[in-house]
């Protein structure tokens, strides 16, 4: 089946391709796309195909809190938490936007329009709160050394205790021995360039 017949069984329009102005990314995120689009584009056609648009949407997404080190085996259900459960009806759909006659690859241009579009979405101080979540997986509204120590299980990290301790003692502001959201938001936006 076409990518034309596929977007129209979607519902959309054969021949309306959806422009608005789109926010201008920084030369560090154009700098990252271009070479995660070239990673992708394994044969160096200069196009990717459709499912590895899908993989290359979600492993962006992933980087989407720099410094952030939560990203483990369960990396579907994490991205789905981040809210980057990206389906191919939902790749079809952004494909379609830029090009509805597409035959199934995109290009490099397309794909940064996509992308431009996806950047322009984010919410950042959302996605640190899911992020916050991720590590909190107790639900006390602070992650203490049992989290730490989890994730870093998770990470296959051999971490002592003196050095996980370390690393909430070096972010914990209020000194209760645990990283409470406000001082997770603190250290996130201090990394980052929310």
């Amino acid at each position: 089946m076409s990518m034309l017949a596929r977007a129209e069984g979607l519902g959309l329009p054969p021949h309306r391709v959806r422009r608005r102005v789109r926010p201008e990314l920084t030369d560090d995120q154009k700098q990252e796309l271009r070479e995660a689009f070239e990673l992708f584009d394994s044969d160096k056609t200069g196009t990717i195909d459709l499912h590895e648009l899908k993989v290359l949407v979600r492993h962006l997404a992933s980087a989407v809190l720099p410094g952030c080190f939560f990203l483990t085996a369960s990396f579907d259900a994490q991205m789905r938490a981040l809210g980057f459960d990206i389906r191919k009806q939902d790749v079809l759909k952004l494909v379609h936007e830029v090009d509805p006659h597409n035959d199934g690859s995109v290009t490099y241009d397309q794909f940064m329009e996509i992308m431009t579009d996806k950047y322009a979405e984010r919410d950042p101080e959302e996605e640190m709160r899911k992020a916050f979540r991720l590590f909190d997986d107790d639900q006390t509204g602070k992650i203490s050394i049992k989290n730490m120590r989890r994730i870093a299980r998770e990470l296959g990290e051999n971490l002592s205790e003196d050095e996980l301790q370390a690393m909430i003692d070096e972010f914990d502001r209020d000194n209760d021995g645990e990283i409470s959201e406000e001082e997770f938001m603190y250290i996130m936006r201090e990394s980052s360039d929310y």
